[in-house]
């Protein structure tokens, strides 16, 4: 069975041309194309065990053809034709999957796949390496996938594998391997490359297989692949990856969508109710959050009261609530490995107090400014979004009778108004926020002011820490907020407290 075009199981040995005109391929057909189908296997999908779901296995996560929920084999295909078509000839690409994380002993932490690695390939295992090597002719490339091969015993232990052949099968690798045959399978690859693109570094604490090899502190240095790259023109992989990422297609901001409006209800909900414990109201958060549709939270909770609100990435989590205080929580859910970011801020008792009121609204209005500046037509960037925010708070505070004098916005207003979104929470790091936004980009727009207990400042603010915080997606005339049903006016809030 060819797992990978699941829509298309029905049309055997059908040209890779045709089934991707089928499936609407338009402009030039790429490379991958041209390939002629690998004939069926003899036993149905259904009946077999992989290291992920499928569409066969998993009906109810994936729809036919989807790689992953909301995304096509077809587009990480046409992703890594992307990545080829930005290498020298001749060159090639590496990505290496993320370790486990063991938090002791062997109580490991939920895995969580390298991004980079799982934009190109959807595979969502450990000890597992990718390399897209780029002939001398045109923009013709290889996909090569090399994993852990099936093992009865290590998966009646550790799950199931996908192993090599579904590396071809369902991945759509052209070539695959057993992972721990790696240093002879990539040696042959790179060897006559004209450069070696990648960002792979792993601690050499590791045990995994991974880590011995490109480690260049492993006792086996001799014969690791740092000794091969050592021969290669080697180079960062990491802006290459970033500009494939940084616009987001229609389904990954579709699943980006699906985990804002999850994540938003949850929050609307969550106001709904009354809490005596930073811990409840974290763990309903997060229950809400998968009950509602998300696969996972995408980060670490902060749900901090009172003062607790004053420390950015508070997440002890583990204090009471104090009558007329507010609470503070920036959580968001996972769908499909794409995430949200959300952070709300209401009163535990019925009512804002007056002061509470009046500091909240001065940080909203800077907040739906912003957000309207979030078009690509407005030209603007993250920094010049920032410093609108920064005017807008100084004068809404002066007005509330701060004193604005020398360093007190930085004191006020500590970290920056936004940051990228998709993948990762913080997605494509090192991506400058001075270039101006496009259409397709995801950001966070999260103005806040956290007023220290000082006699600096005005009696009636001091100890409060409120930031409000959307995903937006960019478009050309006006912003897509993926956030929306997360409940943020005033007058909104206090009606479902009551």
């Amino acid at each position: 069975m060819r797992y990978g075009l699941h829509a298309l199981q029905r049309l055997p040995r059908l040209s890779q041309r045709v089934i991707l005109r089928a499936v609407g391929a338009k402009g030039p057909i790429s490379r991958i194309a041209v390939l002629p189908c690998r004939p069926y296997a003899t036993v149905a999908a259904a009946d077999l065990q992989f290291g992920q779901p499928v569409h066969e296995t998993h009906p109810h996560l994936l729809k036919p053809g989807e790689l992953t929920p909301g995304i096509l084999a077809l587009e990480y295909a046409q992703r890594r034709s992307k990545l080829a078509s930005k290498l020298p000839r001749n060159a090639v690409a590496i990505l290496v999957a993320a370790d486990v994380k063991y938090r002791s002993g062997a109580v490991f932490y939920d895995f969580q796949q390298d991004t980079d690695f799982f934009y190109l390939t959807g595979f969502n295992e450990p000890e597992a390496v990718a390399v897209i090597s780029k002939s001398t002719a045109k923009d013709d490339h290889t996909f090569h996938l090399f994993v852990r091969p099936k093992d009865p015993k290590a998966e009646q232990w550790e799950g199931s594998r996908s192993g090599t052949q579904a590396a071809i099968d369902v991945f759509n690798a052209d070539e695959s391997g057993d992972i721990k045959e790696l240093e002879k399978l990539l040696s042959r690859i790179i060897e006559d490359a004209s450069e070696v693109l990648t960002d792979a570094t792993l601690p050499a604490s590791s045990s995994s297989v991974l880590s011995r090899i490109f480690s260049s502190k492993s006792p086996s240095k001799g014969d690791s692949m740092s000794k091969l790259l050592d021969n290669s023109t080697v180079k960062p992989l990491r802006s290459t990856m970033n500009e494939l990422r940084n616009i987001k297609s229609d389904a990954e901001i579709a699943n980006m969508r699906k985990a804002g409006q999850a994540s938003g209800r949850a929050f609307t909900k969550a106001m709904k109710q009354a809490w005596s414990m930073e811990k409840d109201l974290t763990a309903y958060l997060e229950y809400k959050f998968k009950r509602n549709g998300c696969d996972t939270s995408a980060y670490v909770p902060v749900v901090a009261g009172g003062r607790n609100a004053s420390q950015i990435h508070y997440v002890r989590n583990d204090d009471v609530f104090v009558d007329d205080s507010l609470v503070l929580a920036d959580a968001g859910g996972q769908y499909g490995s794409y995430i949200t970011d959300i952070t709300r801020t209401w009163p535990i008792s019925p009512h804002f107090t007056p002061p509470q009121r009046d500091l909240y609204t001065a940080i909203l209005s800077a907040q739906r400014t912003c957000i309207s500046l979030c078009r690509a037509s407005a030209s603007n960037s993250l920094d010049k979004i920032h410093q609108i925010a920064e005017e807008i708070l100084k004068d809404n505070l002066k007005g509330l009778g701060f004193d604005m004098s020398g360093n007190a916005l930085e004191t006020l207003f500590p970290h920056h108004l936004g940051h990228y979104i998709g993948l990762d929470v913080h997605d494509t790091p090192g991506q400058s926020r001075k270039e101006p936004l496009r259409a397709g980009q995801c950001v966070t727009v999260e103005p806040g002011l956290y007023v220290p207990d000082t006699e600096r400042w005005p009696a009636a603010f001091r100890g409060m820490g409120i930031r409000i915080e959307d995903s937006v997606c960019v478009q050309e005339e006006h912003p897509f907020v993926l956030t929306t049903e997360a409940v943020k006016e005033v007058d909104d809030i206090e009606a479902l407290r009551r």
